[in-house]
């Protein structure tokens, strides 16, 4: 489970967020591109645009039960 005290700088304010624990397996940003980037310096994936419809929410949603380190959290 995701540890918002863990949050990475990167990730923009929001609902959605990626901590720390993130591998960067690549699932987030293939799942919903328009909402997470690879940090190419750190070498895991945030969040840098939040979802504003429901269909961009489920794309996110379906990006945060995938994680298979769970590194996807909501607030």
């Amino acid at each position: 489970m995701a540890n918002i005290l863990d949050r990475l700088p990167q990730n923009v304010p929001g609902r959605f967020y990626v901590d720390s624990s993130c591998i960067d397996c690549g699932l987030c940003p293939s799942t919903a591109p328009a909402h997470f980037h690879r940090d190419d310096e750190t070498g895991q994936s945030f969040v840098f645009r939040q979802p504003e419809t429901s269909e961009e929410t489920a794309l996110c949603l379906d990006a945060l039960e995938g994680c298979p380190t769970e590194s996807i959290g909501e607030e």
